[in-house]
């Protein structure tokens, strides 16, 4: 047994922010909730299922309003860490500092060379006949592949930085991530 399997009761019950929190990824954190509620002797599905048919139901209101209280106070502070990402993201679009404003299209031509440089390489090794240092390539791909991998997904973060410092400079507000887009949804239910 496991917490979701109590989901659809507690929903009955008149709980369903927890009930459906139970049925999900935060299903641990929504029973241990539920548990001290209601007054569980220990915090395990079989227990509190146990206890349920005979909860009081100011008991399961006082864990809908734990839980409820729980979730905006993490929407809370996701709110506030993206605000304070947007103010640290409007210091940079206001900085003069060269370094500030060059680093990134630096790194992308850097990169966009390097992989050029390794192609080139390449090309005169096949046309060469260089077996040794084709096979020193095909040895050393799984290397190759992470170290690019990471380069091309700074490379990635920098162009979606990037457009959202111009959607800001253009606009005046930073453009909403897909996190900020949540948060914000989850404040508006209060």
């Amino acid at each position: 047994m496991d917490w979701s399997d109590l989901a659809k009761q507690v929903i009955q019950l008149g709980a369903p922010m927890l009930g459906t929190a139970l049925g999900g990824p935060l299903g641990g954190a929504a029973g241990q909730i539920l548990a001290q509620a209601l007054g569980s002797p220990t915090p395990t599905p079989a227990a509190v299922q146990a206890s349920l048919p005979s909860a009081d139901p100011e008991k399961l209101a006082e864990a809908e309003a734990c839980w409820a209280e729980m979730i905006r106070a993490e929407a809370e502070t996701q709110r506030a860490a993206i605000a304070e990402t947007g103010v640290t993201m409007r210091a940079e679009i206001a900085s003069n500092d060269v370094v500030q404003r060059w680093w990134r299209p630096a790194y992308a031509w850097e990169l966009t060379l390097e992989c050029a440089a390794l192609w080139t390489v390449l090309v005169h090794e096949f046309w060469a006949g260089d077996i040794q240092t084709i096979n020193a390539l095909i040895g050393a791909t799984t290397l190759l592949a992470t170290y690019w991998g990471f380069r091309f997904g700074v490379l990635g973060v920098y162009i979606s930085g990037r457009t959202r410092e111009k959607v800001s400079a253009a606009t005046g507000q930073d453009s909403p991530g897909v996190i900020e887009k949540l948060v914000k949804a989850v404040v508006k239910k209060k």
